[in-house]
């Protein structure tokens, strides 16, 4: 049963480091076909998309954070999602942009920075 719930808690933290990677393709690509092409503004910048991702976030690196610090009792991977999160946060109330892309890039390193110290911590 225990490596069942480790191996469930690996999962959701490789999964926040994916959808990490993801946001930050997602922020890169969206500003340079926007900005280049003229293309996608509508639908690659939809404050949803955001939101969504997000909540995703935010959902995820409970999981696996918090489960990780129940099992290392390690505060600073925890403690560094946090603060990544707070970053994608704060991204949402800015305006579309350089500014937006700077702090969701930021946090979702960060994020994804947390993910695989607690990885690395769980053994």
């Amino acid at each position: 049963m225990r490596r069942a719930l480790l191996s469930i808690r690996d999962r959701f933290d490789r999964a926040g480091i994916v959808l990490s990677g993801l946001c930050a393709v997602h922020c890169v690509l969206g500003i340079l076909i926007v900005s280049v092409l003229g293309l996608g503004g509508g639908a690659l910048l939809a404050p949803q998309i955001h939101e969504i991702g997000l909540a995703l976030a935010v959902a995820v690196g409970t999981i696996a954070l918090g489960a990780g610090f129940a099992r290392h009792g390690r505060p600073a991977p925890l403690a560094l999602g946090a603060i990544g999160l707070s970053l994608m946060a704060m991204a949402l109330l800015v305006q579309h942009g350089l500014g937006e892309a700077v702090l969701t890039i930021c946090g979702v390193s960060l994020v994804a920075a947390a993910h695989v110290w607690n990885l690395r911590r769980a053994y």
